[in-house]
């Protein structure tokens, strides 16, 4: 008996150990992990694609004052200036927010009341970054003023003319490839669903100083170092090969910048500067890489600044003095 006892004890014991560290895998898993940028993209590909559809989502002066005239209560105007431009002179009707605060603000309010809400600052690009921005959380009703204030009235701010100019001269129509495809930049929010990194992100964004200062770049900074970027020209192939800066690779809006297609030949290990025509579309697409976590930038007010001629010659989007309006402000 005894030695039955014996065996008994040995068969026991093992089984009684296996048994305790199943239990421990199974009431302490190991915490789950997955490729952030991967499941953000998607959820935003998923919910909208407002890169690949809409943008950029803008409003014109016109626009806006039709709705004054016509329908004051369907629109909304949110001035991001600094509280002293917005002093000097605003749209009537309109409310002053800094750019850290657009989200918490749109919270506040119901968005659903209005058919638009016009965002505004001095040239269309800040005001790019928070409606891309919204719309990616889901507002779909909100819009850039093109070309801010500068095209509502630009005896109070009047920054798009003197930046319209002919400032570098070394334009080319060589073909650079795109790079190979490689991975997404990772992303460290600790979340693991496509709204709740969206969430995190977003608020990451806001939470610096100068949100729009982290992603805009000048020309004088890239034409002074052009191999130390990937330059990305924001245009369709045929106004690609008219001319570009140098080192230049082709991205066709609404087409390149999916994951099916070409968004992960973008590296992740070397800053990223995307143009348009204005700046005012690059500063809505970049924001949105931004998001996904690249290192990437906006050329301020694009080829506007570079090369205009190229612009006028050819008839693509450019600024016009059409463009200002002189409508009425509010001091």
């Amino acid at each position: 008996m005894k030695t039955l006892h014996k065996y008994l004890y040995l068969f026991i014991l093992p089984v009684l150990f296996i048994t305790a560290c199943s239990d421990d895998s199974t009431t302490n898993p190991p915490p789950a992990t997955v490729n952030e940028a991967e499941v953000l993209a998607a959820y935003l590909e998923a919910n909208g694609d407002f890169v690949n559809t809409t943008a950029p989502a803008m409003i014109t002066a016109d626009e806006v004052r039709t709705f004054q005239l016509t329908k004051p209560d369907k629109i909304h105007v949110i001035d991001i200036r600094p509280a002293t431009n917005f002093a000097k002179g605003h749209i009537e009707g309109s409310v002053n927010k800094p750019l850290t605060e657009v989200l918490t603000y749109m919270k506040s309010i119901n968005a659903a009341n209005y058919e638009k809400i016009a965002f505004v600052c001095f040239s269309g690009q800040t005001a790019g970054y928070a409606v891309s921005l919204l719309r990616l959380a889901g507002y779909n009703n909100v819009f850039d003023l093109k070309f801010g204030m500068s095209a509502w009235n630009d005896s109070v701010e009047n920054v798009w003319k003197p930046n319209v100019g002919n400032n570098y001269a070394g334009f080319v129509t060589d073909v650079t490839a795109k790079a190979a495809a490689g991975s997404l930049p990772t992303l460290t929010t600790g979340k693991t669903t496509g709204k709740e990194i969206l969430d995190a992100r977003i608020a990451q964004l806001l939470a610096v100083t100068d949100p729009f200062g982290e992603i805009k770049i000048s020309w004088q900074a890239v034409t002074a170092s052009l191999t130390n970027y990937y330059i990305i020209n924001y245009w369709p192939q045929a106004h690609y090969d008219m001319g570009h800066l140098p080192g230049a690779i082709q991205y066709t809006p609404k087409v390149d910048l999916k994951l099916a297609t070409n968004l992960k030949t973008l590296p992740v290990n070397k800053p990223i500067v995307l143009y348009c025509y204005t700046g005012q579309t690059s500063a809505q697409v970049v924001t949105y890489l931004k998001l996904l976590g690249y290192d990437a930038k906006s050329l301020l007010y694009g080829v506007s600044t570079l090369n205009y001629n190229l612009l006028t010659t050819n008839n693509l989007t450019t600024w016009k003095d059409a463009e200002c309006k002189y409508y009425p402000v509010v001091k």
